[in-house]
């Protein structure tokens, strides 16, 4: 049963495999010395047949190297084989694992850096990547769930209440009235989801156009200058009336309209939230400051996630989307996005190229 299994095994095969062809490889110098050795004998002693005895000397000397660079090259072909099939058998056993118990286990290194270290570490970089965007995903479902729970369980029970007022002749318009609002807000979540998919898939670049950013932005905080002065918030914009760029004018616009939302919601009652534009020699840019509480270092590389929300931001009005789409719609456009302590408070910024990549 052994013997079948060896037989039958791939590092048995290579090996049989190497074994001939170094059989040939040598075969083929060994018959190149010997005429050679022949010829030249011949051509020293003469046709004579006093060298028949240096003949078969050479030839049994032949044969015995022969066989011994045959043994070698053999167990050199082993080694190597095993060696090799022994890297293909660890990360199948990885594979296995990763199968049956999750992405956490990774190909191990013998910090050789030869090739099937190179594909190891290349390998485990995209188990890394794929653990990552499995987490992502993860979140985001949780995030939705949590997001969602709430409006829906809301428009149930309001539901219930008109239906029950409805039926002793006391229809409630307000009740139903909250109740749309609230379909409203899951349809903008859904409708912010598939807008964000189409940025990200670069279907809306043939809108692009040279245009004027601050004039963009000058229409962002005239639509919410009466936003700001709900919460007592001074919205001002910078005096750079010139700040040619190439983009999507919509998409642009809704870049910076979620930024200056986000700085009226999260940034502190009568404060102030601050738009400039301004060109510079790499292009143009754009930066909305306010002086809220800002978000903490070690939160700013996850704010750009789909529905990820800081906690302290759970009970504010908003769906944790608004970011994720400047951040697509910067993506489309090549732009670099920052995020900086306003001291106190918090700057976005936007660089755009002044040509696109």
């Amino acid at each position: 049963m052994l013997l079948v299994k060896t037989l039958r095994s791939s590092t048995f095969r290579l090996a049989l495999i190497a074994i001939a062809a170094f059989g040939l490889i040598v075969a083929a110098i060994m018959a190149y010395i010997y005429f050679g050795t022949l010829a030249y004998v011949q051509s020293q002693v003469g046709d004579t047949g006093d060298h028949a005895g240096f003949k078969h000397m050479i030839g049994l000397a032949m044969a015995a190297v022969a066989v011994l660079l045959l043994v070698l090259a053999g167990l050199a072909a082993v080694l190597v084989t095993r060696r090799t099939v022994g890297r293909i058998e660890q990360i199948n056993a990885t594979s296995r694992a990763i199968m049956l118990s999750g992405l956490d286990k990774r190909i191990p290194l013998r910090g050789s850096h030869d090739e099937w270290d190179r594909v190891a570490e290349n390998l485990n970089q995209m188990l890394d990547r794929i653990e990552t965007l499995m987490g992502e995903v993860k979140q985001a479902s949780d995030n939705v769930a949590h997001d969602l729970r709430t409006p829906l369980t809301r428009m149930r029970g309001r539901l219930e209440k008109a239906y029950h007022n409805q039926r002793n002749g006391e229809a409630d318009a307000a009740l139903i009235g909250d109740t749309i609002a609230d379909l409203d807000a899951v349809l903008g979540m859904f409708a912010s989801i598939t807008r964000i998919s189409e940025i990200e898939s670069r279907a809306r670049k043939s809108a692009f156009r040279t245009l004027n950013l601050a004039e963009v932005a000058g229409e962002v905080v005239e639509l919410y200058d009466a936003a700001a002065e709900q919460v007592a918030t001074r919205l001002s914009l910078g005096d750079d009336h010139e700040v040619p760029v190439t983009g999507d004018r919509d998409l642009l616009f809704d870049a910076i309209a979620n930024l200056v939302d986000n700085a009226i919601k999260h940034g502190r009652a009568g404060g102030r939230v601050n738009v400039t534009c301004r060109s510079s020699n790499e292009g143009a840019v754009i930066a909305v400051a306010d002086d809220g509480p800002g978000i903490p270092a070690d939160q700013r590389d996850h704010v750009f996630k789909r529905f990820y929300r800081l906690e302290q931001s759970r009970y504010t009005p908003g769906n944790g989307l608004g970011l994720s789409l400047v951040a697509a719609v910067a993506r489309l456009h090549g732009a670099a996005i920052a995020l900086h302590d306003n001291v106190p408070g918090l700057t976005v910024q936007l660089s755009f190229p002044s040509h696109l990549p």
